[in-house]
């Protein structure tokens, strides 16, 4: 790699990694919050059968899943300004990687409720606990020491999906590495660069995700 070369990975480096603390990070971070809401909400639906919203569950879970999510992003940031409603394209992304990443979370935690043995319920409900009061303080504490795994591997990958909402103008870092591309005809050193950023996140995420495990398994310890 020559002297020009090397000026250049240095250069862009800080070019990427701020829109990458600045966008990237905040967008992650807003989306999979929501997410774990929607997710929760979803899935306590489906574990308690609510007569109808069970079905509108099951509906919108099949729907998200089955659609790309670049599909879901196009259609939420340049198709519904045919019809008068006008999004900012980071809150548009907010909004799509939150829906779709609460379908998938949602069957995440569905499947984790239903781990947590019905005795457990059951136990709560007889010593005067009132239903909501058992499910927060008993089923889904257990729910969530399940899920933790997934949930974090969930996160992990929305970090590098982030990276679709350069389709929509969102400056992040993929959108800022394809603008330097432009101007210094340079797409391998670059791309492998914004690529080697995006694994510096992601290992920290792991890293992170691997504590939480570690603490999670000292708490259930006899």
């Amino acid at each position: 790699m020559d002297a020009a070369l090397i000026d250049l990975f240095i250069d862009s480096f800080w070019q990427i990694l701020l829109p990458g603390l600045t966008v990237t990070i905040p967008l992650t971070a807003l989306a999979f919050t929501f997410a774990l809401i929607i997710a929760v909400v979803v899935a306590l639906i489906q574990y308690a059968k609510v007569p109808v919203l069970k079905d509108l569950a099951r509906f919108y879970i099949w729907v998200t899943r089955g659609t790309p999510l670049l599909v879901q992003l196009f259609v939420v940031f340049y198709g519904l300004p045919h019809v008068g409603v006008l999004i900012n394209p980071f809150v548009a992304a907010v909004v799509v990687f939150s829906i779709n990443e609460g379908a998938y979370c949602a069957e995440t935690m569905r499947a984790a409720l239903e781990s947590v043995p019905k005795g457990q319920l059951e136990a709560g409900l007889c010593s005067g606990m009132t239903y909501l009061q058992t499910i927060g303080r008993i089923v889904l504490p257990q729910a969530f020491r399940t899920a933790f795994p997934t949930l974090g591997n969930s996160l992990i990958a929305m970090v590098k999906d982030t990276s679709l909402a350069a389709n929509i103008t969102v400056t992040e870092m993929f959108m800022t590495t394809q603008r330097i591309v432009a101007r210094t005809y340079e797409p391998l050193l670059l791309y492998v660069e914004v690529g080697l950023i995006y694994l510096i996140f992601c290992t920290v995420l792991t890293r992170l995700q691997s504590y939480g495990e570690k603490r999670l398994r000292s708490y259930v310890k006899p």
